[in-house]
């Protein structure tokens, strides 16, 4: 698997900020609710937070302990690996379409006397932004750290010498058949 792309999850998050703004647009127009998630979504997006750090924690304690006792179950590592990805870009998505409604929100301040919608939506876009953190940092406890073996190194370059095996920094604890 590849790492997350910074780049990628910023284009992502301005789509769905364009999302998110014209949907608020269209809804205000005729007069529907506003499309924002309710405050108890911050309870879920806690338990999906809590659970990536707690999974990508035990990968991290695993890859950095000196005397291994047991094998790392590599299905566990994976689905830590994939847990935590989907995390960032279920994050990524959050942030994006609730800061579209904040910030049709702010064209409107001065017009409402209640502003709850409104920080209910920055708090939502702040819990995406926690999503996005916990993710990217889960990822990369799950990278293979590098080996400081000589074998294998052909004239200064990094090769693979068995099929599965890792080449070093910045790989993850998947053997990528």
């Amino acid at each position: 698997m590849k790492p997350i792309s910074p780049g990628r999850l910023m284009l992502i998050g301005l789509a769905l900020t364009v999302a998110g703004w014209s949907a608020t647009v269209v809804t205000t127009r005729y007069s529907m609710a506003t499309p924002v998630l309710p405050v108890t979504a911050l309870a879920t997006m806690a338990v999906i937070v809590v659970i990536t750090l707690i999974l990508g924690i035990r990968v991290l304690r695993w890859r950095n302990s000196t005397k291994r006792k047991k094998a790392l179950d590599p299905i566990l590592a994976a689905r830590t690996l994939v847990l935590a990805q989907a995390c960032a870009y279920a994050g990524t998505v959050l942030l994006g379409w609730h800061a579209g409604i904040f910030l049709d929100q702010l064209r409107i301040w001065n017009l409402r006397s209640d502003q709850g919608i409104t920080w209910v939506a920055v708090a939502v876009a702040g819990g995406g932004l926690v999503m996005i953190v916990v993710g990217l940092l889960v990822e990369r406890f799950c990278r293979i750290p590098p080996e400081d073996t000589d074998a294998g190194s052909d004239d200064g370059k990094n090769s693979r010498g068995v099929r599965g095996e890792s080449a070093g920094e910045g790989e993850y604890a998947y053997r990528g058949d």
